[in-house]
């Protein structure tokens, strides 16, 4: 889980105007952090399958997010996608 001060530097990093917090740009870029952060506790708690379940969650809303975003906004996908270092 993130917090407050973290989200609010991935918010204004990719929010795109003043008062943007929710963009699907930003909830990928807030998915993407959360998803590195899982992986990480995963890598040195190998049982802990509530956190690999909330993993798969997270990468499934983002992977749909980014198929909306590439339907409506192409060009901004890829650039989203380039990066954050995507597939």
């Amino acid at each position: 889980m993130l917090d407050k001060k973290a989200k609010d530097k991935i918010i204004k990093k990719y929010q795109t105007h003043e008062s943007d917090t929710g963009s699907a740009q930003v909830q990928i870029a807030i998915l993407t952090e959360e998803i590195k952060q899982l992986s990480k506790h995963l890598q040195g708690h190998k049982k802990d399958n509530s956190s690999r379940r909330g993993l798969i969650r997270k990468v499934n809303e983002r992977h749909k997010l980014v198929r909306y975003l590439m339907r409506e906004d192409k060009e901004a996908a890829e650039e989203l996608k380039e990066a954050l270092k995507l597939k």
